[in-house]
């Protein structure tokens, strides 16, 4: 690319999860995770939901299916391991320092997908 191309701006890409159950998935990001439901497609193929300004996407899937790894910024660890930790979320690792310098926990969700939450 040229010195004197003008770069375009992208927003925020958005996942798109692997699901058995689209409308199952959608209760448990709302009243675990906490986000809102966002619309879900006639026949529940296809739904999303969305939190702060972050949307995921979840598509019907057959198990078995490869699910989906995420690292998550968190500006305040601490506070996110709590809520996440007293609404009931699925932590598979503690939050602890590991050993390349990063604080995290991880989360899994109904269907395997995995959150890597971390500040540095």
């Amino acid at each position: 690319m040229g010195t004197d191309a003008k770069l375009s701006s992208f927003s925020h890409p958005v996942p798109e999860l692997p699901v058995a159950d689209v409308e199952r998935a959608q209760q448990y990001y709302r009243d675990t995770l906490g986000f809102e439901i966002g619309w879900l497609y006639p026949g529940k193929e296809i739904g999303a939901v969305s939190r702060a300004g972050v949307a995921i996407f979840f598509r019907k899937r057959q198990p078995p299916f490869e699910p989906a790894v995420h690292w998550v910024f968190a500006h305040d660890i601490d506070a996110s391991y709590r809520e996440l930790q007293s609404s009931g979320a699925n932590i598979v690792e503690p939050l602890e320092k590991k050993p390349w310098g990063l604080r995290q926990f991880t989360v899994s969700d109904l269907d395997g997908n995995l959150f890597y939450f971390h500040h540095d």
